[in-house]
């Protein structure tokens, strides 16, 4: 059953100034969810030892993907002739199709490297990983990357295991424990 509510009511009960102590209000939420990985704790230790003492033997690095980007135009200010207003279509189709980013924080000097693809499967993460050694070919890479498949398949470990590269997993719903998630590109 509804009670008959007048208009100026409703209005008065959204708006935090009319609110009356002790009724309820509009509120935002934040959540969370807790990690129910089994190695918890060694995952974590092992990451916050990388960053806190950063091995001599190499270079410790953030991998993380970001996608897909929503890159369409944007309204704004121009200059243009009076009469010849420059015009936005309400609608914009992806005709190319979207991109996502692939992009890495190296630890040692704070510089964030990145690639966009297509796509963001092993095949384009493995390139960006072999991109990666050649940038820095001596020493052991020390991978920090998150629990998406990718990272885990058969040739990814392979080429790990090959080009002297060690992949750290972070602990399941961790990911912003990774350096690089916090970074806003």
């Amino acid at each position: 059953m509804i009670r008959r509510t007048s208009r100026s009511r409703g209005l008065a009960s959204k708006g935090s100034h009319n609110r009356a102590p002790g009724k309820v209000s509009w509120q935002s939420t934040t959540t969370w969810k807790s990690s129910n990985d089994a190695e918890f704790v060694a995952k974590m230790q092992r990451v916050l030892t990388l960053y806190d003492a950063p091995p001599k033997d190499g270079r410790v690095i953030c991998v993380d993907e970001f996608g897909p980007l929503n890159l369409q135009p944007r309204k704004g200010k121009a200059w243009r002739p009076g009469k010849d207003p420059r015009r936005l279509r309400a609608t914009y189709n992806r005709y190319g199709g979207v991109m996502h980013l692939l992009r890495a924080l190296d630890l040692a000097t704070g510089k964030l490297y990145y690639r966009i693809r297509k796509r963001k499967r092993w095949r384009e993460f493995l390139s960006f990983c072999t991109s990666l050694r050649e940038r820095w070919p001596g020493g052991t890479l020390y991978l920090i990357v998150d629990n998406y498949s990718p990272h885990k398949h058969p040739q990814v470990k392979a080429w790990a295991a090959a080009n002297d590269a060690e992949l750290v997993f972070l602990p399941t719903y961790s990911t912003t424990a990774a350096w690089s998630s916090a970074c806003t590109c």
